[in-house]
């Protein structure tokens, strides 16, 4: 497969060569210059030793041709995020057995790598390696529900092979330039958002996160997102839920102009901001997947949208259900986790909860994270925050009620400026869409969680086993103390 990739670039070239094929901040490079870039970014790995390798850049040109020359060169290509804290960087790096990193010289020092005879390639010497499954070209670490990351495994025709999927959807809608929102270090968007471009023969604009108004891990600045879709006019996007509702509550909203297809997936997304994003003329389809299985399995699209599923199985994909209804996936799945020699089954239980609609995935709820309510009903707290994200006061929403006579919220405000009442609205309109049993009796606001202090993953997931033990305290006071005029802070340092 990256063979495959290999020569269809060549072919590329020659039937294109003037087209941009990588745009970024500061630089265009053309389907013609492509290879050459990238093979002599394969000769400097190979004059380096270079195994495995450490990727710590910021969005751009840069990025994508090593990640192309690393997956050519067969090394380990493991992406390292910038919300990753540093002692999970640290861990990475130890786990990993990484030699080599390509990234900033302030993480270089810190991770205890020095400059090689080629100053972009910094060198550490490793003594022992955890062993990696046969083929493995990239390892991608996800937060999962600890604090410590967890290595997925992938060889190079795994997310090729969903690569491809995504090309035959974009092209059906005539997507020809991709603008990357998210990390490419986050497997979601190095997937589609460079790879299945590159299938197209199609342009992914890359400019760095802080231009397109990232600030942090958590942070988001509207302002500047609404001049880069100005500027680059992308054919398509991929947002996580709390992003597309960011823009969404940006007014008036950033223009789409030739927008044809925006993607959203991470977490569940509510059927409300779906319809909102649809009535403004935004073309959103949601979709599913998870790392173990190189990402995205099932997505709507144009023309077989069902807002509320998460639409068919793509092509390569093989999604089935157990007699309980737990979601099996195979087609593309890992080939195992780092430091465990355990073989992966060729379908992955991914403790999803689902039901078929007319060939359509919808998704139930999260075999572990159900609470059961002191009454005895249960409750998908994934569809509760779901309504309340919905609405454009809330950022984000945890929501808890095990053994509870009545559910509980925290709250994290979209903007600074939002007081109380207004949160007060917000959840009454977001219960009014609720039976009685799923309402929040009982709210708080809190700090914004972050990947960045362990409390979602990498695509905004909340890491609820740390937010239970986080909050404690909060969860075992005695119903009579609750009021919504707290606010929590939380760090890295006093989470369990």
């Amino acid at each position: 497969m990256p063979e495959r990739l290999y020569h269809h670039l060549i072919d590329l070239a020659r039937s294109q060569p003037t087209l941009i094929v990588f745009e970024d901040d500061q630089q265009q490079l053309s389907y013609a210059a492509l290879i050459d870039e990238v093979d002599g970014r394969i000769a400097r790995l190979k004059a380096a030793g270079a195994e495995r390798v450490g990727l710590a850049l910021d969005n751009g040109t840069d990025w994508a041709l090593w990640d192309l020359a690393l997956m050519f060169a067969g090394c380990v290509n493991v992406p390292l995020p910038g919300f990753f804290s540093a002692a999970q960087l640290a861990h990475v790096t130890k786990q990993a057995g990484l030699d080599t990193l390509i990234g900033p010289p302030e993480l270089v020092a810190s991770l205890g790598f020095a400059p090689g005879i080629d100053t972009t390639l910094h060198r550490r010497r490793v003594d022992a390696v955890s062993a990696v499954p046969d083929g493995t070209i990239k390892i991608t670490f996800t937060s999962g529900t600890s604090g410590t990351p967890k290595g997925v495994c992938l060889d190079a025709e795994a997310p090729l092979r969903v690569a491809e999927s995504l090309a035959t959807v974009a092209t059906s809608c005539g997507v020809k330039r991709h603008l990357a929102m998210l990390p490419l270090g986050t497997l979601l968007e190095n997937i589609g958002g460079l790879y299945a471009p590159l299938w197209m023969g199609a342009t992914s604009i890359l400019p760095g996160l802080a231009s397109l108004g990232w600030q942090g891990a958590s942070g988001f600045d509207i302002a500047l997102t609404r001049l880069q879709l100005e500027k680059y006019r992308p054919h398509s996007l991929i947002l996580v839920p709390q992003l597309l509702e960011a823009l969404l509550g940006d007014s008036p909203y950033p223009a789409v102009h030739d927008m044809r297809f925006i993607a959203v997936g991470g977490a569940r997304v509510s059927p409300s901001l779906l319809d909102a994003a649809q009535a403004n003329g935004w073309p959103v389809y949601e979709g599913y997947g998870l790392s173990e299985c190189a990402s995205v399995m099932t997505l709507n699209r144009p023309g077989d949208n069902h807002p509320g599923s998460a639409g068919r199985p793509l092509p390569h994909a093989d999604v089935r259900l157990t007699d309980d209804g737990e979601v099996l996936a195979g087609g593309s799945t890992m080939l195992g986790y780092l430091g465990d020699d355990t073989p992966p089954p060729t379908f992955w239980p991914t403790g999803d909860l689902g039901r078929w609609e007319d060939g359509r995935l919808v998704l139930v709820g999260r075999r572990k994270q159900l609470f059961i309510t002191a009454y005895g009903r249960n409750v998908d707290p994934a569809w509760v925050e779901a309504e309340l994200t919905a609405e454009l006061v809330i950022a984000q929403a945890w929501v808890h009620g095990e053994a509870l006579p009545a559910n509980r919220a925290l709250l994290v405000p979209a903007r600074s400026d939002i007081d109380d009442t207004q949160l007060t609205k917000a959840v009454a309109a977001a219960n009014a869409r609720l039976p009685d049993y799923a309402r929040i009796t009982h709210w708080r606001r809190a700090q914004p969680f972050s990947a960045a202090e362990g409390l979602t993953t990498a695509n905004g997931r909340l890491r609820r086993d740390t937010l239970a033990r986080h909050y404690r305290d909060w969860l075992d006071a005695p119903l009579d103390t609750m009021s919504p005029t707290t606010t929590f802070n939380h760090t890295l340092e006093d989470t369990p």
